[in-house]
């Protein structure tokens, strides 16, 4: 008798929108082991789920490094999702692993978002929100994005969409990214030392996971400046940025991404940050989107690595 290929989905919240995904590979007579904490996996959780049966995983942000990768019988990586700095590809090509992502599923909903937290920030929504459910009439003095120069740090397809709605605010758009040679749409391109500078805002929509925002840049921003990351906690470093918000040098912050997650740092006490739980790409359509791509993708692999008809 011969097993069903067995799948792991390590995603926290796989199929809560939808379900068509997981019926396709239930369908196709594949035996799918979810995720049992609903949370990001540690790296020894991880190795323990990829048990010598698993030939597929759909991943999310655990670390998937040389070490998990040589401990597993995977022969397909299907990311939901765009980023795949977590991935040791050259790991994963060592070994005959084929790695896929979703990069266009998120870009809509990620930049929707920061727009969201762009204006949350401007105006202190939340906050006065929060005064008037405690039956206090408080006014505070906002500002617009109308005018505002904003530095778009990673100008891949969020960023690129970042800049298209800022810009439809009557924003001027700067950005950052080596890969970007001359100006690009709607933006004027600026090495990263004159484009912080200049912002006064700076959203962050990089690829990669190492620091880009340390002492150096944060002594380069001009004082009353707001800071957003999107992109992966180590970008931004949390030392820092609380030291510029003691200074007042940055007079708010969004974070949707942390290098530990679930985040229950320092952050936390301040109330002209606005913390969310890594939703950036977390839309009902969205969700659906990634995640039907990633099962293509997934069963893609297994078709060309010969082991799915």
């Amino acid at each position: 008798m011969t097993l069903p290929m067995k799948i792991l989905v390590s995603t926290s919240t796989f199929a809560a929108v939808d379900l068509g995904p997981l019926d396709l590979l239930k369908n196709l007579g594949m035996e799918v082991v979810l995720n049992p904490f609903g949370r990001k996996l540690t790296k020894a959780e991880i190795i323990a789920l990829l048990m010598p049966d698993v030939c597929g995983l759909v991943a999310g942000l655990e670390t998937l490094d040389e070490e998990v990768l040589k401990a597993s019988s995977l022969k397909v990586i299907s990311r939901v999702g765009a980023g795949i700095s977590n991935i040791d590809l050259d790991a994963a090509r060592r070994l005959g692993i084929k790695v896929f992502s979703t990069p266009d599923a998120p870009t809509s909903a990620v930049a929707e978002l920061t727009l969201g937290a762009m204006l949350w920030l401007l105006r202190s929504i939340s906050l006065m929100d929060r005064e008037l459910h405690e039956d206090r009439w408080q006014k505070i003095l906002g500002a617009q994005l109308e005018g505002k120069t904003v530095a778009v740090i990673g100008y891949g397809r969020i960023g690129r969409r970042v800049a298209e709605l800022v810009k439809a605010f009557g924003a001027h758009v700067i950005c950052v990214d080596p890969a970007v040679r001359a100006d690009a749409g709607c933006a004027k391109v600026l090495p990263l030392d004159r484009a912080l500078a200049v912002a006064d805002i700076i959203t962050i929509h990089v690829s990669g996971e190492q620091e880009i925002i340390g002492p150096k840049e944060f002594a380069l921003m001009k004082k009353g400046v707001l800071v957003l990351n999107a992109a992966r906690g180590g970008v931004v470093n949390e030392g820092l940025l609380m030291k510029a918000l003691d200074e007042k040098k940055v007079i708010g912050a969004w974070l949707d991404t942390f290098f530990e997650e679930p985040y229950q740092g320092p952050l936390v006490k301040y109330p002209q940050v606005l913390l969310t739980p890594h939703v950036g790409s977390f839309t009902a359509e969205c969700r659906k989107r990634m995640e039907m791509e990633a099962i293509e993708n997934l069963l893609c692999g297994l078709r060309e690595a010969g082991i799915h008809g």
